[in-house]
């Protein structure tokens, strides 16, 4: 194929979505995994998921080549706090840092290129991190913020049920999509926004202030970073619905724009003569 070929992706095919995966030790093994939540997302947002479980910084840009979005998933490891320069707070908590080597620089690349972004709970912190922000490491412990984690010991059902308000700052992207002025979220997490980095705008806040969704404003593509977990039962909740539709129309049209640039080109004046 010529290098500069549409790809198999093209107009008719559904845009690619690069799915990272965690680190797990089963028995003696490591393995790669990937919830079937956040696939099945991708799929609910007319997208093809890739999941990806690691890469080196040249792997990086080539699955960048290919890609037409990313999906940082949410995961039960946290961010290793030597990224936002703290000591690790609680070792018994688990960390990721193979995930951490490679999405942390694949984040700033992915949006320089205008792809769009959509990311979940521990993606939603990666963003912060790898643009400069940093995190409370145990949100539960700070003054005049509330317990966001989960219940201990309940299905999922429970887990996973609506907690709490967010409340959707105006002029956003949030509140285009859904011109709600609040919504309820589960919640799920025990570490969360400390400083937001630069370039980043709040797009909805928990009641006790806690950033709960932000987007990036200097972005050239779609962005939207979520601390809840919009994925559970997605097909059956329309605010969920509306962001993954948004997403996945974001991936189609860069895909579109990719294909179009990617067209070989013929100047006749320079062709030779049959």
């Amino acid at each position: 194929m010529h290098r500069d070929a549409p790809s198999a992706a093209g107009p008719a095919g559904k845009p690619i979505v690069l799915v990272p995966a965690c680190n797990r030790q089963v028995g003696e093994h490591p393995f790669h995994i990937a919830g079937k939540k956040y696939v099945d997302a991708v799929r609910l947002a007319g997208c093809l998921p890739l999941v990806v479980p690691s890469a080196s910084p040249e792997e990086i840009d080539e699955l960048l080549a290919i890609a037409h979005g990313v999906l940082l998933t949410g995961s039960p490891s946290n961010v290793h706090p030597s990224h936002f320069d703290e000591d690790v707070h609680n070792p018994a908590l688990p960390l990721d840092p193979d995930r951490d080597a490679w999405t942390l620089p694949l984040i700033p690349r992915a949006l320089r290129m205008g792809m769009p972004l959509f990311a979940i709970c521990r993606g939603f912190q990666e963003a912060n991190v790898a643009l400069g922000g940093s995190l409370h490491q145990a949100v539960q412990e700070q003054s005049g913020l509330n317990d966001h984690r989960a219940p201990e010991g309940q299905p999922p059902e429970i887990a996973y049920a609506e907690q709490h308000e967010v409340h959707v700052m105006p002029g956003g992207v949030l509140e285009g999509l859904l011109g709600h002025e609040h919504f309820r979220v589960n919640s799920l997490h025990g570490q969360g926004v400390k400083t937001l980095a630069p370039g980043l705008r709040v797009e909805a806040v928990a009641p006790d202030g806690l950033v709960e969704a932000f987007s990036v404003e200097a972005s050239r593509g779609f962005s939207l970073c979520l601390q809840w977990h919009p994925e559970w039962q997605a097909a059956s909740n329309p605010v969920s619905m509306k962001m993954l539709k948004a997403f996945g129309e974001a991936c189609a049209a860069f895909r579109d724009y990719r294909n179009e640039i990617r067209q070989p080109r013929h100047d006749f004046k320079s062709d030779p003569e049959t």
